[in-house]
C-alpha cells in the first residue's frame, strides 16, 4: 500500500486477537442455540477485559469499535466503556429494516412471539418498498423452530444496542434501496465493498489457501462454470446432500462447489459413489436465490435442482440485469458517489 510516497505494510497496522466463545474446542458450533447462548454469556466480559488490558498499556489505545450488527453486545461494551461505536450490516438494507420493524409486526399480528408468520401474505414495510412474502422473513427460512427462535431473539435483542450506535453503516447503495434509506435515514450506505477495490492481496478467511482447482478453472470457457455454496451454517442430511450433488451432475455443466467439512450431518463420506473423483471444489462468490420446491418429505430432488439451474442459465435477462446493476452500484462507490462520500465521512469520524 502506498501513502504519500511511502510504502506501508498493512500487516504492521492490523493485529488479530481472539477471545473465547465459551465452548470447548470439541463442542459442536453448528448447534446455533448453544453457541449463541454461550457467546452472549462469555464474550462481552472477555472483550471488556481485552480492551482494559490494551488501554492500560503503553501502546495505542482503543478509541472506536466497529462491530457486526448481529454482535450488538460488542456495542453495549463500547457504550459502557464510553468508546465510540459503529454497527456494520453486511447485506441488504431491507433485511435490516425488516428487523427494525419487528415490534410493529408483533403488534399487528403478522408474526407470533417466535417470529413465525401467522399466515402467508404479502406485506410492505413502507408504501414505497417492494412487497415481501411473510414466508421469506429471514428468520423464518431456517428450517427448525428452535434455531428460528434463537435467531429471531438475537435480532430483537440487537435492535437496542444498534439504536445507540454512533454510526450504522451498510454494505449497500442508495441507488439499489432508496426506499429503505428514506425510511431509516440513520442507515448509511457505503457499498459495494469489494475486494477488487483494495490494494494487494486480501482474504476474509483463515483457512489455508487451496488453488488446486484454478488450473482446471482456467481451462473452462468464460461464463461457463456454475458456482455453488451454502454459507457458514447450513447443514444437510446425507439424502439432501446427495440430491444436490446428483442434481448438479445432471446439468452436464462444469461447476465449482464449496463443501465445508461439516456441511452434512454424516461423519462419513456423504458423496454419491464416484462423485468426488470427477468434481472440483473452490472458495467464495455471489449467490442467486433459485426458489427450490421441496417434495412431501422436505427434500429438494435432483430433478428440481437441474431444472432450476437450467432455468437460470437459459434466462438471459438475469445476466443483463446483473450487469446493469453492477454499473449503477459501481458509480456510487467511485469518487463523488454517495457511498464513496459516506465512507470518507465515516473514516474521518473514526480518526477524529
Amino acid at each position: 500500500m502506498h501513502c504519500q510516497g511511502k510504502i506501508i505494510n498493512i500487516e504492521d497496522h492490523i493485529h488479530l486477537v481472539s477471545i473465547p466463545d465459551g465452548l470447548e474446542p470439541w463442542e459442536d458450533r453448528n448447534e446455533v442455540g448453544k453457541l449463541t447462548e454461550s457467546i452472549f454469556h462469555v464474550m462481552p466480559g472477555k472483550l471488556e477485559e481485552l480492551i482494559e488490558n490494551i488501554n492500560g498499556s503503553d501502546k495505542d489505545k482503543i478509541t472506536c469499535i466497529v462491530a457486526d450488527e448481529l454482535l450488538g453486545w460488542a456495542l453495549e461494551v463500547a457504550e459502557k466503556m464510553q468508546i465510540k461505536r459503529a454497527a456494520f450490516w453486511s447485506t441488504a438494507a431491507a433485511l435490516l429494516a425488516l428487523g427494525f420493524r419487528i415490534p410493529e409486526l408483533l403488534d399487528d399480528g403478522t408474526i407470533n412471539n417466535n417470529g413465525t408468520p401467522t399466515k402467508n401474505q404479502m406485506i410492505k414495510l413502507s408504501p414505497t418498498m417492494p412487497a415481501i412474502s411473510t414466508t421469506h422473513f429471514v428468520w423464518a427460512c431456517i428450517g427448525d423452530l428452535a434455531t428460528q427462535k434463537t435467531f429471531f431473539e438475537v435480532i430483537v435483542k440487537n435492535n437496542k444496542p444498534v439504536a445507540v450506535a454512533d454510526w450504522l453503516i451498510c454494505n449497500s447503495t442508495y441507488e439499489l434501496e432508496p426506499a429503505v434509506f428514506t425510511l431509516f435515514p440513520n442507515i448509511m450506505p457505503i457499498g459495494p465493498l469489494l475486494t477488487s477495490n483494495g490494494l494487494g492481496n486480501s482474504a476474509g478467511y483463515f483457512w489455508p489457501k487451496d488453488s488446486t482447482c484454478l488450473e482446471w478453472l482456467d481451462q473452462q470457457p468464460a461464463n461457463s462454470v456454475i458456482y455453488v455454496a451454502f454459507g457458514s451454517f447450513t447443514v444437510f442430511d446425507q439424502i439432501q446432500f446427495q440430491e444436490f450433488a446428483l442434481g448438479l451432475e445432471l446439468t452436464n455443466k462444469p461447476f465449482l462447489w464449496v463443501v465445508r467439512p461439516d456441511l452434512t450431518d454424516d461423519n462419513n463420506d456423504a458423496y454419491p459413489k464416484g462423485f468426488i473423483k470427477e468434481q472440483q471444489l473452490v472458495g467464495e462468490c455471489w449467490k442467486v436465490e433459485l426458489g427450490f420446491n421441496c417434495d412431501e418429505n422436505g427434500i429438494v430432488k435432483q430433478g428440481e435442482i437441474k431444472n432450476k439451474v437450467e432455468q437460470l442459465l437459459n434466462d438471459k435477462t438475469f445476466k443483463a440485469r446483473a450487469l446493469d446493476l453492477k454499473e449503477v452500484v459501481s458509480k456510487s462507490a467511485k469518487e463523488g458517489g454517495c457511498s464513496h462520500n459516506n465512507f470518507n465521512n465515516f473514516i474521518e469520524w473514526m480518526k477524529a
